[in-house]
């Protein structure tokens, strides 16, 4: 994987790594919510672009407490985007469900498009996160491209999760009949307490629950489009 031999690197790289890393993570997760205020208002529903979340400026999706989880650990969220399912001119569980879906769907899409280099021979799948500074250009530009590939893969499958907060959640209640769905909405307040458990533990107690979770789905994908497995 990419990011092996990250202690290799001296204390000026390994900081520039992450921050390549949290850069890369800022622009999928402004795609991701930029996506769903779209798709949102598209079906009809004028709420998102009432409140300015209509926008590829990051500082109008990203969520404080989720910002500074970001610059802690690596990995954090951005702001929900405000959604009035009564507005979306369908069924509202079916509305919510196909808003839902447009955050993870963009981020697969954005990491195909970045696929795109790969597959057409102009840039080599790099070995490690390394290559970024030892590496001449096309290599540089190959490690760049790999760690949004990644990212985005990550923040698709991660999201389509069906716990709440997650897009998989709303996603999931719209395909179930009527009754299960709200059985299952009325489950969603233990959906982050849950969430936040999995993800302290793997933190600090490096338990790798969500990479186990979420890696063959990655990789599956990455395969899929690249050849290469992510993991």
């Amino acid at each position: 994987m990419i990011l092996r031999n990250l202690g290799s690197l001296n204390s000026l790289e390994f900081v520039l790594s992450l921050l390549l890393i949290m850069g890369g993570l800022i622009v999928c997760l402004t795609v991701h919510e930029f996506s769903h205020a779209l798709v949102a208002t598209r079906l009809g529903d004028r709420l998102a672009k009432s409140m300015g979340r209509l926008t590829l400026n990051p500082l109008a999706q990203l969520d404080p407490l989720g910002s500074l989880m970001i610059l802690m650990v690596g990995f954090g969220w951005a702001k929900p985007v405000p959604v009035n399912p009564q507005a979306l001119g369908m069924n509202p569980l079916r509305g919510m469900a196909v808003v839902a879906f447009a955050g993870p769907l963009s981020n697969t899409l954005m990491a195909a498009l970045l696929c795109i280099p790969f597959k057409a021979g102009l840039v080599a799948w790099p070995n490690t996160v390394a290559a970024f500074f030892q590496s001449p250009t096309e290599q540089i530009v190959a490690t760049v491209l790999f760690i949004l590939i990644m990212i985005n893969l990550l923040l698709a499958v991660f999201n389509l999760i069906p716990i709440a907060p997650l897009d998989g959640s709303k996603a999931i209640l719209g395909l179930l009949p009527r009754q299960l769905a709200e059985a299952l909405r009325r489950l969603e307040p233990w959906g982050p307490g849950i969430l936040l458990t999995v993800i302290l533990l793997d933190v600090f107690a490096n338990t790798r629950i969500l990479i186990g979770i979420l890696g063959p789905a990655v990789n599956t994908l990455s395969e899929l489009m690249v050849g290469h497995k992510v993991f």
